[in-house]
């Protein structure tokens, strides 16, 4: 006998999610599916940027990291993460690049601004490397996106808006 499985859907259709590994993206469709022999409710949710779709079973959805859009006692914490002062330890780039990346795809909002944070530079400051930079990009962009979503602004007003917290 195959018992069926039903777990509670925390999301529904057109809702705006963040998966850690890609960021901000909107679930498509709640549908069902058969694999294997067994049905599976999956979650369809685009990232429109980059044009991927991504299915992921309703009972794993927990344990990959999907969640709502933060709430503001979150994104407020994030928000005064990036008002504080740069911590840069004192080990080799390639060990801080790895935690950095991990920081980025934990895909917690705090985790993120500090990384932001640590790694912005003002215009007046030395120049960057190339993985530094391309980490940077990474972090602010999945910021904005999650805090545009939050704010209901377009992810160039939020990007605007988490530079100008950084550069106070």
């Amino acid at each position: 006998m195959n018992k069926k499985l039903t777990v509670l859907n925390p999301f529904s259709s057109g809702e705006y999610v963040v998966y850690p590994a890609h960021g901000v993206g909107k679930v498509a469709d709640i549908s069902k599916q058969t694999v294997a022999g067994s049905e599976l409710e999956l979650i369809v949710v685009n990232f429109a940027k980059d044009k991927m779709t991504l299915r992921i079973p309703m009972a794993k959805a927990e344990t990959t990291g999907l969640r709502k859009i933060s709430g503001a006692d979150t994104m407020n914490e994030a928000l005064s993460t990036l008002k504080g002062k740069a911590r840069v330890k004192k080990v080799m780039w390639s060990r801080r690049a790895q935690e950095y990346e991990n920081k980025i795809n934990s895909g917690s909002p705090i985790a993120i601004a500090e990384v932001v944070r640590d790694l912005h530079r003002n215009e007046n400051l030395a120049e960057q490397s190339y993985s530094e930079r391309q980490i940077y990009e990474q972090a602010l962009d999945r910021l904005a996106n999650e805090y545009a979503i939050f704010a209901s602004i377009t992810p160039a007003d939020a990007t605007q808006k988490l530079l100008d917290i950084l550069s106070k």
